[in-house]
């Protein structure tokens, strides 16, 4: 289908409906591929060419930083219909990042080239997507101020709620399944000891559980975040 009739469908949606992503790159049959990742591979490494932008369709994938020194940060969790690896659309000949599958992922691959040339001719496509970027964009901010203002209980508290994607469903949620606590205390900014710590009174006050290896967030740990 060309991209202009693609244009429309989408314009013809609701404004407060989400853009159905995946349909749209299902129908582009050149310059895309499709890819299955395995939990713990990594979908690409830092300093590797920036060559293509990556849209997951199904896992998490960690994107993370690692020093000169050796010193390995996670700066973002990525879920289900979000972009990533979208800076070489920005200039960007070197991946900044790694990004890590962390369970099975599927992803689909779009050439720089070819997205490129799609946000150019076709404004409202650009425009939506534009909107999802700062929209994750105003999430990292507010992990910033969270990392420079709030206490490390706070820290773990807010990231757990994210994880478990509290405010889109009424109900409690999996975090991740076999989620570890050393990659928690990398996300807080914290040694794993205090993380330890956090997450064994957050199990005493009925804020979380673990249930077969996976961990369930309770809405209760919000009080934790909102609590001065």
């Amino acid at each position: 289908m060309p991209f202009g009739k693609l244009t429309e469908a989408i314009m013809a949606r609701k404004k407060n409906q989400p853009v159905d992503w995946e349909t749209f790159l299902a129908r582009i049959s050149v310059g895309k591929t499709i890819a299955e990742y395995g939990a713990n591979r990594n979908i690409f490494g830092q300093g590797q060419p920036a060559d293509s932008v990556f849209y997951l369709q199904r896992g998490k994938v960690r994107l993370s930083v690692t020093s000169e020194q050796g010193k390995e940060a996670i700066v973002a969790i990525l879920g289900a219909g979000e972009f990533f690896g979208e800076g070489c659309l920005a200039g960007q000949p070197l991946r900044i990042s790694t990004a890590t599958a962390m369970t099975d992922c599927t992803l689909t691959r779009v050439e720089k080239t070819l997205m490129a040339r799609v946000l150019h001719e076709q404004h409202r496509v650009s425009e939506l997507f534009v909107t999802h970027l700062l929209s994750r964009n105003m999430r990292y901010e507010e992990d910033l101020v969270d990392q420079l203002f709030n206490s490390s209980e706070k820290r773990l508290a807010r990231i757990l709620l994210l994880l478990s994607h509290f405010g889109k469903e009424s109900r409690a949620e999996p975090v991740l399944p076999r989620i570890n606590q050393e990659n928690l205390a990398q996300m807080v900014g914290t040694t794993r000891s205090r993380v330890s710590h956090f997450m064994n009174k957050f199990k005493k006050l009925g804020f979380v559980d673990y249930n077969g290896g996976g961990l369930t967030v309770h809405s209760g740990l919000l009080s934790v975040v909102l609590h001065d």
